[in-house]
């Protein structure tokens, strides 16, 4: 049962994974870091509580996703009222989920100053170095499962997630290293350093991982403002240059959008006035060949063929 629950030949059996298992980690962090009074471990179980909202998210997103582009699981009224489908939340998460870790990390590298400011603070390193160790552990065995598990998946979610535990694995270590040398001065005469170790150290790692997510903003941004991207583009005018002149067309246009893991392609022929009529089915035949041309996941491929005559409908 729980090896068909987190498949990890399967999108949402590895974001059930990780939603588990980021929930454990983020309950270990804030339990362990009142324990040792660590602001930056709880910081780091805060973290991972934001991780796992987002991944959950994420998951509920991929069911919506995959169920209409299935045909399956999915109530006739949602799919009459979301009659375009549901690819554009992808985008619209992926960019909530990196905004929201950058500002979890620009709050953290606030406080952190803060706390360096107001002269550090006492944590007890013994039960801290205990949680770094065993949550080190921990994140780099799902990142790797994920990383191997995403290799055949190729899913954008599953990408951003990787990233979200080899940046929760970063932070982790560098408080392990911390916390030892923490302990290491214990008795003597640099203790007098023990109390900025933890803001410290804080705000060292978020100084290294605020950038980390401004990729996936950047192409996340881009797919909700449905910009063109300049490779697909390219293909598409490729593909529909060579069609046009295959078949006696005056010209064409093409818009295109990548919307999360969905492309979106309009195509409309001007055929010549002058043109014999054709039947239905040899309209629909130009159809299929230029959709094999394009090519790519038909389920989550929105292609729209038109043929006209008046150019300003293609406008």
């Amino acid at each position: 049962m729980a090896a068909t629950f987190f498949n990890l030949s399967d999108e949402k059996g590895v974001l059930r994974l990780s939603v588990a298992v980021t929930v454990l980690v983020a309950l270990l962090g804030i339990g362990f870091g009142l324990i040792s009074g660590s602001f930056a471990i709880i910081f780091d179980g805060v973290y991972s509580l934001t991780d796992a909202s987002m991944s959950l998210l994420s998951l509920l997103v991929v069911n919506l996703i995959t169920n209409f582009a299935t045909a399956t699981n999915l109530s006739p009224k949602l799919r009459a009222r979301f009659s375009m489908g549901f690819w554009h939340l992808e985008p619209m998460v992926l960019l909530l989920n990196g905004t929201l870790l950058i500002g979890v990390a620009v709050y953290a590298l606030i406080t952190s100053v803060g706390s360096l400011l107001q002269g550090g603070r006492e944590l007890e390193f013994g039960w801290a170095i205990a949680y770094a160790a065993a949550t080190v552990a921990l994140c780099i065995t799902i990142a790797v499962a994920e990383t191997r598990a995403n290799r055949r998946i190729k899913s954008d979610f599953l990408a951003l997630d990787v990233k979200g535990w080899i940046m929760s694995s970063s932070i982790t270590a560098a408080l392990l290293i911390a916390f030892c040398i923490g302990y290491l001065l214990q008795g003597t005469r640099h203790e007098w350093l023990q109390p900025y170790i933890d803001p410290a150290v804080l705000a060292l790692v978020c100084l290294l991982i605020i950038p980390l997510p401004i990729a996936t903003i950047r192409q996340a941004l881009s797919d909700v403002l449905l910009a063109a991207p300049p490779a697909m583009r390219s293909e598409i005018d490729e593909i529909a240059s060579r069609f046009a002149a295959k078949h006696g067309f005056l010209s064409y246009r093409a818009y295109v959008a990548r919307v999360g893991r969905a492309r979106q392609i309009e195509l409309y022929f001007i055929v010549p006035p002058e043109m014999p009529p054709r039947p239905i089915t040899a309209w629909d035949a130009l159809r299929d060949e230029i959709g094999t041309e394009i090519g790519g996941d038909s389920a989550h491929r929105w292609l729209t063929v038109v043929f006209t005559g008046d150019p300003e409908w293609a406008e």
